[in-house]
């Protein structure tokens, strides 16, 4: 019997030459239950290489009848699918690898917005060379090639044809609408993004995918590729957070929880629990940082990625001099034996 990781039955648009634009997932599943899993792989004939299907409506309606005693939910979404005239798959992953496919893709992308897994819970490689470069329109997406003679058309008839953005990935609000959080520009979290419950993205907030929050936050700044917020915490109006795609490499950028990064403020290195980044202070893995003890006495001069993690952290940069401090509520000189004990 072959393992499943995730699955869905998606539908979506295609382009004048059949390929797949983008897929939307009503119900998408990870680990389903083995009689769930054993309706597809038999139905579909599912091999471990292909992840990919295109049912008949043969195969739709087996497979309702399948399901009817196991997930009455997808049966009827099988069911309607039959009736659609819209293109139509199933996607099936026997394991967690990188997206070969669109719908391979946008399964992944479901699972983050859907609160299914967590940023860096599924594997992603390869996810930009498997998108196409759409135009998100308020007529849906349309390959690029083809938007000069739609736009023609719409005119012709008496119609705009608004492109509301050029871009691999959607707008999430388009695909999920995650429980318990308000976005108040919906333009600026990407599908792919995993925001917790609780949360309130700002007008000026982004969240990229494959990042976003765990619980009740307030997102005024730039949530970047692969970045994770904790509990409780508040980036401030403009703040950045350097995510792999923008020079942060293979180190995950995050913030820990009940941590704040003042307005203006950005970092480059993880942060720890309860954390406070000063307004306008950008730290980066290779800032100079002076420790400070409880008397503002200098202790040592470090680097920020030394404090990596580190919880309960106060980076300030002194108005006369320019100098970048941090201060903690646990004394500095046992700090300081903390960051060498392994030496």
């Amino acid at each position: 019997m072959i393992q499943v990781y995730a699955l869905g039955l998606g539908i979506g648009h295609h382009n004048n030459h059949g390929d797949w634009l983008d897929t939307f997932f009503a119900l998408p599943l990870i680990n389903p239950t083995t009689d769930l899993a054993e309706a597809f792989v038999s139905v579909l004939g599912v091999t471990a290489e292909q992840g990919t299907y295109v049912p008949n409506t043969q195969q739709l309606t087996q497979l309702a009848n399948t399901l009817e005693a196991i997930d009455p939910q997808q049966a009827a979404l099988a069911r309607q699918l039959i009736e659609t005239k819209a293109p139509i798959c199933a996607v099936v992953l026997s394991q967690d690898s990188g997206p070969k496919t669109v719908p391979e893709a946008y399964l992944k992308l479901h699972l983050l917005s859907h609160r299914l897994v967590k940023p860096h819970e599924t594997a992603l490689e390869g996810i930009f060379g498997s998108l196409p470069n759409v135009a998100w329109t308020n007529q849906g997406p349309i390959d690029l090639t083809e938007l000069p003679a739609r736009q023609l058309a719409a005119r012709l008839s008496g119609e705009v044809l608004s492109v509301e953005s050029v871009d691999k990935f959607p707008k999430m609000t388009d695909y999920v609408v995650p429980t318990g959080v308000r976005i108040a520009s919906t333009s600026r979290v990407r599908l792919g993004a995993h925001i917790g419950e609780g949360t309130t993205v700002m007008h000026e907030g982004f969240v990229n995918f494959n990042a976003g929050t765990l619980g009740v936050s307030m997102v005024e700044g730039r949530i970047s590729a692969g970045v994770i917020v904790g509990e409780g915490s508040d980036l401030g109006g403009g703040c950045s957070t350097m995510g792999t795609l923008s020079g942060g490499g293979n180190i995950i950028i995050s913030v820990g929880k009940e941590s704040l990064i003042g307005a203006n403020a950005g970092i480059g290195i993880p942060l720890g629990d309860r954390c406070t980044v000063e307004s306008g202070l950008y730290i980066t893995a290779g800032t100079k940082v002076a420790l400070l003890d409880d008397s503002n006495q200098l202790v040592e001069n470090i680097k920020a990625r030394d404090l990596a993690g580190k919880p309960d952290l106060l980076f300030r940069r002194n108005s006369l001099t320019g100098t970048v401090e941090c201060k903690t509520n646990k004394t500095a000189i046992a700090l300081n034996e903390e960051l060498h004990s392994h030496n």
